[in-house]
């Protein structure tokens, strides 16, 4: 009797090891994440970041937003916070930036929205209709994911489920995990 207790609480042990994520089985439509391009320096960035906030607001669990900054107004001064990262340059080039504030929606190309032809970025005045038109849109698979960051070694470990609800239009799905941090003080130039 003892051997067989100590199997079924091995097997046990080893189910709760190996428990799925609670990820959705059910369809559901597509998250909008708002990357938005700005810089410390940038006139009119607080109205992008205010657009962006009210979009996030008004959508909760539906609507993120991520700020890089980047470019010539990210460029901090003597004594002023450097809030640039090694990603948001590259990030910017692959939307076609050419103003701020701008953004992109889920790194979509929207015809006609777009600041250049083929490009994902888009101006502030845009995110409104850009995000809900992400949102309104069926999702092919539901992600489900758990994290933990050990304050010691500075890891983060990060569990991934998904299901899919529907056929991919691509053989090849990618997965991108973002690390933000927010409520950071800093300087901003207005207008």
């Amino acid at each position: 009797m003892k051997k067989h207790l100590l199997s079924f609480t091995g097997i046990f042990f080893a189910f709760a090891a190996i428990a799925q994520l609670p990820v959705n089985n059910n369809p559901e439509n597509r998250k909008a994440i708002i990357e938005e391009y700005t810089g410390i320096h940038c006139q009119y960035c607080p109205d992008g970041h205010k657009k962006v906030d009210q979009i996030v607001a008004a959508n909760p669990g539906s609507a993120f937003g991520i700020n890089f900054h980047v470019g010539g107004y990210a460029t901090p001064s003597a004594g002023e916070p450097d809030f640039r990262t090694s990603f948001g340059t590259p990030i910017a080039a692959q939307a076609s930036l050419t103003g701020y504030p701008a953004g992109s929606i889920n790194r979509y190309v929207f015809a006609g929205l777009s600041q250049t032809p083929g490009g994902t970025a888009m101006s502030r005045g845009t995110f409104v209709s850009a995000s809900n038109a992400i949102m309104n849109d069926p999702s092919y698979l539901n992600v489900a994911l758990q994290g933990t960051i050990d304050a010691v070694t500075r890891i983060l470990k990060v569990d991934v489920e998904v299901y899919y609800t529907d056929n991919s239009p691509v053989s090849t799905n990618f997965l991108n995990i973002a690390l933000v941090q927010d409520s950071i003080l800093g300087p901003q130039t207005g207008a």
